[in-house]
């Protein structure tokens, strides 16, 4: 068994390959590497290849051609040593409806070599850290959605993975649900664990990753910090609506030197828009500009270049529910 450096990233893929009957090649020469410490968003719409990679690094399908290691270790090669390494929720994940959370999470212990005395105390620990201590001794067949996934979320954690792994894992929840487990994971994240986490929505990418890879028909199409891919679409566009229609030429004089003002719109003469790299920090510029030169301001709105935006330009198409809220 190789011994994995201290530096060597949590996850390195190198032109990983999944074919499936029929030659369909749901993961198409992918690389790409995760930093030990980072929360790495793994993006793209359903059918992307997302699952699929996700279950070759887990050491559930193996690939059909290509390399991976996960913390340090070949997933093929060396399936035992990753399995222990990392820990899981996938979207699929079986749980016995007959049990309670607190029996589930002392049978996911016995299962890592923990017994008796230390077995109750992790799971009453883990309980505890996903909210649930309440419902611990309550059939899991009861529990809601948000519950479940929780649930979910403290079996992966058992034996203090290094590596965690999550698969879509606010899926169908609510709005509140969704930020308990976002600041769970942010608090992972926090004490060092690497988190892989795959997702169709925009806002969770951004709220949580690192960095984020974009991926469509199996392969990575773009790849880097949320805004540093957003910059690369374009500038964020100040929407200036004015108080008097009669001023829209003063306004354009006064703000182009802050950045690229847009053409005027006929249909809409109070309105004023500047492209400018500064974003939210170009509003108080504009307002004193604006001032300056006599022009009164009703509202000033900034709008910024989505994930979505970046996914479009690399791939001509948009993701599925880009426009809605998760």
């Amino acid at each position: 068994m190789s011994v994995p450096s201290p530096s060597s990233p949590a996850v390195e893929v190198s032109g990983l390959v999944r074919e499936f009957k029929g030659g369909i090649r749901a993961v198409d020469g992918l690389d790409l590497a995760v930093a030990a410490g980072e929360i790495y968003g793994f993006l793209g719409p359903n059918g992307a290849g997302k699952t699929t990679c996700v279950r070759i690094l887990t050491t559930l399908l193996r690939p059909t051609a290509g390399v991976a290691r996960v913390a340090g270790h070949d997933v093929v090669a060396e399936a035992d040593a990753v399995r222990r390494a990392i820990g899981v929720a996938l979207q699929e994940a079986a749980i016995d409806p007959l049990m309670s959370g607190r029996e589930l999470l002392r049978m996911q212990g016995a299962l890592h070599g923990l017994r008796g005395a230390a077995a109750r105390e992790r799971a009453g620990e883990l309980l505890e850290r996903v909210g649930l201590t309440q419902a611990g001794d309550r059939r899991v067949g009861g529990y809601s959605g948000g519950m479940r996934r929780r649930l979910d979320l403290a079996l992966a954690l058992v034996h203090r993975p290094r590596v965690l792994f999550l698969d879509e894992p606010t899926t169908g929840l609510d709005p509140t649900s969704r930020g308990a487990l976002w600041r769970e994971v942010r608090s992972l994240n926090d004490e060092g664990t690497t988190v892989f986490l795959t997702t169709q929505y925009l806002e969770e990418a951004e709220q949580l990753a690192d960095r984020v890879g974009i991926i469509a028909s199996g392969r990575l199409v773009a790849e880097g910090a949320p805004d540093v891919l957003k910059a690369r679409v374009g500038e964020p566009t100040l929407h200036v609506e004015l108080a008097d229609p009669a001023s829209a030429d003063r306004a354009r004089t006064a703000l182009a030197h802050l950045g690229s003002v847009q053409a005027p719109d006929p249909a809409a003469p109070t309105k004023v828009e500047l492209r400018t790299a500064g974003g939210k920090a170009a509003i108080a510029p504009v307002i004193r500009a604006l001032d300056e030169h006599g022009v009164v301001v009703e509202s000033v709105e900034v709008e910024s270049p989505t994930l979505d935006d970046v996914f479009a330009a690399v791939t001509g198409s948009h993701l599925e529910g880009a426009g809605a809220a998760p």
